[in-house]
């Protein structure tokens, strides 16, 4: 107690107000709080978290779950590096830390989520590369603790969501090709049963109804969202004897492969073959002809996850009244060269 009995004396404040102010605690004023941290880091004080978290009970932690044989999370590192950055920036507000929990490919993630309950290892979870019935979300209901999932579900239950517009995406492609005068336009969809890509694929069906093109299951190409999966596109779709004119990509990478695969048969994207891509990325950005895909910031989104995930934590849901967050999270369309054909 000397160090925070130190910083009380010194800003003529009880021991109370500072130990409040430097928890975030929200029946602090904003201009104490910051007196209080500027004097602190001033003095060098530094709160003992690990008494307080025996004290309270509590990790001060946050476990954001990976799963590393997904589609979804073993092939791009630098999407879920973006989403840390800003995850960790909303819950460093309030000295909370976030810890990343990378599920194994040979293990079950729902027996994974129950290990990390049972060790008591964090105080809310946040999951990602949501299944269309996903059990982890079931553990979590019962056991509550808090959590948001980066993704929506079939699963029944009143719990927080934060999803890309792939709907949006998969819809604005679709017309934008259409618009051009495309008439048979394919879709790559995951080769697994993440969510995404039953959202993708209903949505990519309506637009086609919209601009009255019939749906050719034979343009539906089901492969691993990964460089190797688009190098697996454009192999099927250069045997075809019957090629689609455009395609539309559910995943940043499967530019890389599909780009690469079709040069190999001296096609090139925006001439013998439209392509949208899904997210503007490092990768996508050095590719020739220019990709044309779709952007978001990835820091804002998760700033975004990180507030949503505190407003049910009831301990922070007082100075985040949000309730139960569920928000489709926006796209950007970047027009470039692939999709001139």
């Amino acid at each position: 107690m000397k160090g925070i009995r130190r910083l009380a004396q010194q800003l003529d404040i009880s021991i109370g107000t500072v130990s409040r102010a430097l928890n975030g605690r929200s029946d602090v004023s904003e201009e104490t709080r910051r007196r209080v941290i500027e004097a602190a880091a001033a003095m060098g004080y530094a709160p003992n978290q690990a008494g307080r978290s025996l004290r309270q009970g509590n990790t001060n932690a946050v476990g954001f779950m990976i799963e590393l044989g997904s589609d979804a999370g073993s092939n791009n590192d630098n999407f879920f590096l973006g989403v840390f950055d800003g995850v960790q920036s909303a819950l460093a507000r309030h000295h909370l830390d976030l810890v990343v929990l990378p599920c194994a490919t040979d293990e079950d993630p729902t027996q994974y989520v129950q290990r990390m309950i049972a060790r008591h290892l964090v105080d809310a979870m946040i999951i990602s590369a949501t299944h269309r019935k996903d059990t982890r979300i079931d553990v979590l209901q019962a056991a509550r603790l808090p959590f948001i999932t980066l993704g929506r579900s079939a699963t029944e239950g009143e719990h927080p969501w934060i999803d890309l517009d792939f709907a949006g995406v998969a819809r604005r492609a679709v017309d934008r090709l259409a618009a051009a005068g495309h008439r048979r336009i394919a879709v790559a969809v995951p080769s697994n049963d993440i969510n995404l890509g039953f959202v993708f694929l209903d949505s990519y069906k309506s637009a086609l109804t919209a601009n009255g093109l019939p749906f050719d299951p034979e343009l539906v190409f089901r492969v691993p969202s990964s460089e190797q999966g688009g190098y697996q596109l454009g192999h099927d779709i250069c045997a075809m004897g019957d090629r689609p004119s455009a395609v539309v990509l559910n995943y940043e990478l499967l530019a890389l492969g599909l780009y690469r695969r079709l040069g190999e048969s001296g096609l090139t994207p925006g001439r013998d073959l439209a392509v949208i891509g899904f997210r503007e990325g490092p990768a996508s950005r050095f590719l020739a002809p220019t990709l044309t895909c779709f952007r978001l910031s990835l820091r804002e989104l998760g700033i975004a996850l990180g507030e949503a995930l505190l407003a049910s934590m009831p301990a922070y849901a007082e100075i985040y009244p949000q309730g139960i967050v569920r928000r489709i999270w926006p796209m950007e369309l970047v027009a470039g060269e692939s999709d001139r054909a």
